[in-house]
């Protein structure tokens, strides 16, 4: 449960209900400071909708944190959306597998963008390697975007847990194909 209240359109004031509009439990519950939940939003909308790395690589860095924190909801949520920018059940299967150190299908530069996101959740950096390797396929304003996305997203599921926010009912179908392991 929650820590803080779900707020519905009608307990914001009119100028913030646009925020809203994707009326998920994380929304709701930022809402609740209507301002940083504007600056939130404003940030994941840019990453989403206006940053010019490839759609299918961000969102398989962001799935790599959502699956290496055992974040349910992140996790659950970026399947849907990283399917509508063109991620493929064999790439979450190789997301998995590259997790446990076993060969994956996936091409080279997603698998260097998945270590990068391994090695920012568990060392907080990556490495001069990873990077290096990431930098010969990708310009300057694609690798801050990339790291800017990861950090962002190891934020994100870290207010996640702290507020405890409640996965909504139809994500957690996704979990029965994909199970999280330590995730009930």
């Amino acid at each position: 449960m929650a820590r803080l209240p779900y707020l519905e359109a009608d307990q914001v004031a009119p100028e913030y209900r646009d925020m809203l509009k994707r009326n998920t439990n994380l929304h709701k519950l930022l809402v609740n400071s209507p301002e940083m939940a504007r600056a939130f939003n404003g940030i994941g909308g840019y990453i989403r909708f206006k940053s010019k790395l490839d759609p299918r690589l961000r969102e398989l860095a962001i799935l790599q944190v959502g699956w290496m924190e055992k974040s349910e909801y992140e996790f659950t949520h970026h399947v849907k959306i990283g399917k509508e920018f063109g991620v493929t059940d064999e790439d979450i299967a190789g997301l998995m597998a590259e997790t446990e150190g076993k060969p994956s299908k996936l091409e080279p530069l997603a698998k260097a963008i998945l270590k990068g996101a391994r090695e920012m959740v568990r060392e907080l950096a990556m490495s001069d390697a990873t990077f290096s390797e990431i930098k010969q396929h990708l310009s300057d304003e694609h690798m801050v975007d990339l790291v800017l996305t990861i950090a962002f997203y190891c934020d994100v599921v870290r207010v996640l847990a702290t507020m405890k926010i409640d996965n909504e009912p139809y994500y957690k179908e996704v979990l029965q194909q994909y199970p999280i392991p330590g995730v009930n």
